[in-house]
């Protein structure tokens, strides 16, 4: 394992994107994965990390109410790249006891629902696919979300036992990571076609207007919060 110190040694902030993850590859693999949610910026990295090494470890949360152009996206890499990929689902008790008490659409109820719903779909699954790993890799990015801009590209992360957050694309923009996808004719999810800026759960997604928000199309009944499922929590001060 490694510190934070060991971290801010290395000096990780100036490194670009492929550097940093081939650093986290070659520290940590085999017990590294890439948290892939099918977005944009993880096909991205998933196709950085397929230049990098031999089968790298991929991890999808399926919470059970995907988009279709999701689960074909899936089919797509699973054809275009040799992946040691495996999909995690909830407990299907936790979520028939959820479903059973508070109804199948109850994230549209309050918040506190909502965050309760993507405890059982996502939260929970992600901690079964974490076990095992010294690290893991997402597509998170600071201008994302206000809750994301102090992201590193590397970090401890205490949420999650203290096991290394590698998050490459930290300092991307959006025109970045599509100049990527294009350039380098990365499979993605068809719903950016159809005005998708943010894509999770199908009846918690909608396309956005070109003037909102990326965030904005996430859980969109909501007036107010972080806009976040619980998966990247941090505190913001």
């Amino acid at each position: 394992m490694i510190n934070k110190d060991e971290i801010e040694s290395l000096n990780l902030e100036k490194k670009d994107a492929l550097e940093v993850l081939k650093w986290g590859i070659e520290k940590f693999h085999p017990k590294i994965a890439l948290a892939c949610s099918l977005q944009a910026e993880d096909v991205v990295i998933l196709d950085m990390m397929s230049k990098i090494v031999n089968k790298p470890k991929v991890f999808v949360i399926d919470t059970g109410r995907l988009h279709q152009e999701t689960y074909d996206l899936i089919d797509e890499i699973r054809q275009k790249y040799d992946l040691d990929l495996r999909i995690y689902f909830p407990d299907y008790r936790e979520i028939e006891e959820m479903v059973n008490k508070y109804g199948t659409n109850l994230f549209y109820k309050s918040i506190e629902y909502r965050k309760m719903c993507c405890g059982i779909r996502k939260v929970n699954p992600l901690k079964r696919a974490l076990e095992g790993l010294d690290a893991w890799i997402t597509g998170l990015r600071r201008e994302q979300n206000f809750t994301r801009e102090r992201i590193r590209k590397v970090e401890i992360d205490e949420v999650n036992g203290g096991i290394v957050k590698i998050n490459p694309l930290a300092d991307w923009s959006w025109e970045q990571v599509w100049e990527y996808i294009r350039r380098n004719n990365v499979p993605y999810n068809r719903l950016y076609d159809k005005g998708y800026k943010s894509i999770g759960c199908l009846p918690c997604t909608r396309p956005v207007k070109p003037w909102e928000h990326p965030r904005a199309g996430r859980w969109w009944w909501e007036q107010s919060g972080d806009k976040e499922c619980g998966l990247h929590y941090r505190e913001v001060k």
